[in-house]
């Protein structure tokens, strides 16, 4: 499928985005890559990743509700859309489809 592969930090992000569902953003996103993923990442490399994936169709986004937490600031959260889902499924199916290729016996575990 043409313009849906992703870099490995760009399929992070979009799992983390639909993991986190309705309360994606830039803070919760960088996170649960730290907790799930155990890699330390920059906010603005998050915020940079995020940006990239809605200019590409793959994620929207929206202002949240005012909170007293942030001195009245609107948080910019973010959804998966349907193409972001399809590159996301595309990416699995490629991964699988490689892994199954790998000879039984060139994988030791």
């Amino acid at each position: 499928m043409k313009g849906t592969n992703l870099g490995e930090f760009e399929e992070l992000i979009l799992l983390v985005v639909g993991i986190l569902f309705d309360e994606a953003y830039g803070v919760a996103v960088k996170d649960e890559i730290n907790s799930r993923a155990g890699r330390t990442v920059t906010l603005s490399t998050v915020h940079s990743a995020l940006n990239r994936l809605e200019k590409k169709g793959f994620l929207t986004s929206r202002k949240g509700l005012p909170t007293k937490e942030r001195g009245g600031k609107r948080k910019r959260l973010f959804t998966l859309t349907a193409a972001g889902a399809k590159a996301l499924q595309h990416s699995v199916e490629m991964r699988n489809q490689l892994w199954q290729s790998i000879p039984k016996m060139a994988i030791k575990f």
